[in-house]
């Protein structure tokens, strides 16, 4: 027989393979669905006088959802088609999600921007008509940043002790009592804040509080509850192993604790705490209550009232003219770019701290 024969004879034998080459989309479809939605989205808006571009916008979604199942189905089967249209949602939703984001951030920025000079960073609104041009906003920077500073000496010492002893120590009833009310703060409205320090400044002193330092107490109180979560969570992702090997040494736990559990988590425990300075930097309400404003520039947070960029952009609102509109959206601006600094911070702090992993 022949070699030919024989690989004839052997193929013959062989069971027929399943064809696993399917026909693919090009990568750039997406894109091309997409811009043809939205071209024909707009013809539809135009065509049926539809003013608002929110529902030009979800006409879109619409077809490039449908056209995606469409087309997929067709060259690549049902399956990937029901594949493409999950991976569609998901990203229509973060989309949707950030829209609302990116609006606020332009009109702030439209708004805003022009009245932002060095006049405004460095002037207060002393001997300053509300319905004339002019003024500024440094009594409240030097007010934010007082109040903020104020709350985060006070409740960061007293939240990363408490995460400290739940997660170290926290064992029976007591701990379970603590981090019930841990909870019930996290969740409490910050007005409620503001009240209870005015009451209990009622209480102790008998006179309002009008001043920096009562607002930076119910500041600090909205922030304990998010540095000891934050704090506790990190604390929790140190390995066991560590804190063993320090066992094994014979240091005792308290220096364990300094030396080597807290100095682990030290990038996650200072991002904590970052992001809770920037939570409380935009807080109206309980500063409303507590540091009754000022026009004029007060350095000393334990004395008189004193202005915070949140009660500022409020008071402007209020006034209900042209200029202090003009104001009120440049404070906005500042105050927007004040909490972005601090997640940056964060951000920057976090990498700096992150453990480093050597390839080899």
């Amino acid at each position: 027989m022949t070699n030919t024969a024989v690989d004839a004879t052997a193929s013959a034998a062989r069971p027929a393979s399943p064809r696993l080459a399917t026909r693919r989309l090009p990568r750039w479809t997406p894109a091309a669905v997409a811009g043809g939605s939205i071209v024909v989205a707009v013809a539809i808006g135009a065509g049926a006088d539809l003013h608002s571009h929110i529902q030009w916008g979800l006409i879109a979604l619409l077809l490039f959802v449908g056209g995606s199942y469409a087309i997929t189905a067709r060259v690549e089967g049902r399956r990937q088609a029901k594949d493409r249209v999950a991976t569609s949602l998901i990203w229509s939703a973060f989309i949707l999600a950030v829209l609302p984001l990116y609006s606020l951030i332009e009109t702030t920025i439209k708004q805003g921007a022009g009245v932002i000079n060095g006049t405004f960073l460095t002037h207060s609104m002393k001997n300053v008509l509300t319905i004339e041009p002019g003024g500024g906003i440094y009594h409240a920077i030097i007010g934010t940043i007082e109040q903020v500073a104020i709350a985060a000496a006070i409740a960061t010492p007293i939240g990363i002790l408490t995460a400290v002893y739940l997660v170290e120590y926290g064992r029976g009833w007591l701990a379970k009592v603590v981090t019930f009310f841990v909870d019930v703060m996290t969740g409490i409205p910050s007005i409620v804040a503001g009240l209870f320090i005015l009451s209990l400044w009622f209480i102790l002193l008998d006179k309002a509080p009008q001043s920096g330092f009562a607002g930076s107490l119910a500041l600090a109180i909205l922030m304990t509850p998010i540095v000891v979560r934050s704090t506790e969570e990190m604390l929790k992702l140190v390995p066991n192993e560590l804190r063993e090997a320090s066992f094994a040494l014979g240091v005792p736990k308290w220096r364990t604790i300094t030396k080597v559990v807290v100095p682990t988590a030290i990038g996650g425990i200072t991002t904590g705490v970052m992001l809770a300075l920037a939570r409380i930097a935009g807080e109206s309400a309980p500063v409303a209550l507590l540091i009754y404003g000022a026009q004029y520039i007060n350095n000393n947070p334990f004395k008189g009232p004193q202005e915070s960029l949140p009660y500022y952009i409020y008071q402007q609102y209020v006034d209900g003219n042209p200029a202090s509109y003009a104001r009120a959206w440049g404070a906005a601006l500042v105050l927007i770019a004040f909490v972005m600094i601090l997640n940056l911070v964060a951000r920057l702090i976090a990498r700096w701290k992150a453990p480093q992993h050597s390839g080899r």
